[in-house]
């Protein structure tokens, strides 16, 4: 175990390194060319092809230099570690909005990801980015407590009236507090030939975040359970986890009922401290 974590931290120590062995992962190079690509002087160039042969990484093949079986080996695990390492420094921050019940999620999926959450002087982050989302997309399928703060609900009322596309999956309590937020703009928007609404009991992790499928990506929207503040929105468009939320969405909408009206009038019988609510921002 030692001698691999040297392995490692002797690569990760050094930019030059680094960057002359992903250099030679893509071809063969000659001396001039990795000190061009890396920004190092000669003898330090020399010290790399020097400790890379050593480690039998490196051969020389008349003025070119290429990776040996072994050294295209490490180079694949050492970017792989690499890639996962930026990864959990991505997504460490806003780790416990993401999902925990709904099936297949897998962090691999998420390696290349745009992540906004409030900031210490700018709160409004997440916000803004649902916005710049909603207004890029001509169609949105979700479930869950995704677009739910007032600014958001403005715009996706009207992108919805103006011919976005949408199918939602909500529990009662949320598609309420929309509806309590602006009757007459929910009502106008939800009686658009475009917008399918469906009805769901329990659906995963509605209490932490919910899902969103848009033209270009996916995302994933982090809820605070207890006030409803946006926390995070972390959105990517990797074929990979468009599969996953289409999955996890196929599942959801068979579960799902229909949305009769008559339940908000019901629900809205019921105590007003049970139900989530939209502030203001």
């Amino acid at each position: 175990m030692g001698s691999a974590i040297q392995a490692i931290e002797f690569l990760a120590r050094s930019e030059h390194r680094v960057a002359a062995l992903e250099a030679l992962s893509e071809a063969r190079k000659d001396r001039r060319d990795l000190r061009a690509i890396t920004g190092a002087s000669d003898p330090t160039i020399g010290r790399v092809i020097r400790d890379f042969e050593n480690r039998s990484w490196l051969v020389r093949d008349g003025s070119y230099y290429e990776l040996t079986p072994l050294g295209e080996y490490v180079t694949d695990r050492f970017f792989e570690l690499r890639k996962g390492m930026r990864t959990g420094e991505t997504l460490r921050e806003v780790w416990q909005w993401l999902p925990r019940e709904m099936e297949g999620f897998a962090v691999e999926y998420f390696e290349d990801v745009t992540v906004a959450y409030p900031g210490s002087n700018y709160p409004y982050t997440p916000v803004e980015r649902v916005t710049r989302l909603l207004k890029s997309t001509d169609s949105i399928r979700g479930l869950g407590t995704t677009v739910y703060k007032s600014g958001n609900l403005e715009v996706f009322c009207r992108r919805v009236i103006e011919g976005m596309e949408m199918e939602y999956i909500y529990s009662l309590p949320v598609l309420q507090a929309i509806v309590d937020w602006n009757p007459e703009l929910a009502a106008q928007a939800f009686e658009c030939d475009n917008c399918t609404v469906y009805l769901h009991d329990a659906l995963p992790d509605d209490s932490r975040c919910g899902l969103n499928i848009m033209d270009d990506c996916i995302g994933i929207c982090g809820h605070d359970p207890e006030t409803a503040q946006l926390e995070a929105v972390i959105d990517t468009a990797s074929p990979e986890a468009r599969e996953w939320a289409e999955a996890v969405y196929t599942q959801c909408r068979k579960e799902a009922r229909s949305f009769e009206i008559q339940e908000l009038s019901t629900a809205e019988s019921r105590s007003r401290e049970h139900r989530l609510r939209v502030k203001p921002q």
